[in-house]
């Protein structure tokens, strides 16, 4: 698996560099060594997870907070694989409702699919429908592992594509690669993310472990704190932004509060109902 990712990065790498001027060379090599490490880090989907902790069928609701006034619901689902190009991939959604009395301030229906390979090596293809106020886009993102490209289009608009390396997602299937990960591993683990508009190392840190309640019941987490350095809309607007994420400690790994911390106040997410998820 190793030497296969690293005739992957060879190849991009040959690539990039073929594309930039001699003077760029150096800068281009530090970032190749960084995003190296991510790409072929020993978190291995196939060598340290034989079995997934998630599959078809699996349905999470949560129920969302901003401040102490309830906003809406969220779902994540996983919908049975499908064949995409080729290549049989996992089926992952995530979709958003603001509630009736949330509608009338700032109504949003979002969804967000996300495709990735069934080896949860890379991501295949990203759609994104967003409906916020008055906004609306329709987002593609297309990936290219030939030419090592990834291509952000909106409403059939398209953005010059971008160069991605080896083993790149995009952030809703980088949430699912995050749930291959081990939760007694007290460093974090990182990954190349892209949004389709510019691709950046994707870094998560483990804080602690510790029993919270939600609606669903209580469990044994993890704490852990993705970077928002690299995103965008209202995270890069945010000075002191953060995102916190608990996972269960076990091996399923099943996501039961998330918090977020912005300019526009704060937003808190807990699970309350799941199905099609084994048993601990």
């Amino acid at each position: 698996m190793a030497r296969v990712e690293w005739k992957r990065m060879m190849r991009w790498a040959s690539t990039i560099l073929g594309r930039i001027a001699p003077g760029k060379a150096v800068r281009v090599c530090a970032l190749l060594a960084c995003w190296g490490i991510g790409a072929l880090n020993p978190m291995s989907f196939a060598a340290e997870n034989p079995v997934p902790p998630f599959g078809p069928g699996e349905k999470l609701r949560f129920e969302i907070r901003w401040s102490s006034i309830p906003a809406g619901t969220a779902e994540l689902d996983i919908l049975p694989f499908e064949t995409i190009d080729g290549v049989q991939a996992y089926h992952f959604v995530l979709s958003a409702t603001t509630n009736e009395y949330v509608d009338r301030l700032y109504k949003v229906r979002n969804r967000i699919d996300a495709y990735a390979d069934e080896g949860m090596n890379q991501s295949i293809l990203y759609r994104k429908k967003q409906r916020e106020g008055r906004s609306k886009r329709n987002v593609l993102v297309e990936f290219n592992w030939e030419s090592m490209e990834a291509q952000y289009s909106d409403a059939g608009k398209k953005r010059d594509p971008i160069l991605i390396p080896p083993g790149t997602f995009d952030i809703l299937s980088a949430f699912y690669f995050m749930r291959l990960s081990d939760p007694d591993d007290a460093v974090g683990f990182q990954r190349p993310v892209t949004d389709g508009k510019k691709s950046f190392m994707g870094k998560v840190r483990r804080i602690k472990r510790e029993t919270i309640h939600v609606p669903a019941g209580a469990f044994d987490t993890v704490l852990y704190e993705p970077d928002v350095e690299h995103l965008g809309g209202v995270f890069e607007k945010s000075p002191g932004a953060k995102i916190k994420l608990w996972l269960t400690a076990d091996h399923r790994r099943i996501p039961v509060r998330i918090a977020s911390k912005v300019i526009v106040g704060s937003f808190v997410g807990e699970l309350v109902s799941m199905k099609g998820v084994s048993q601990p």
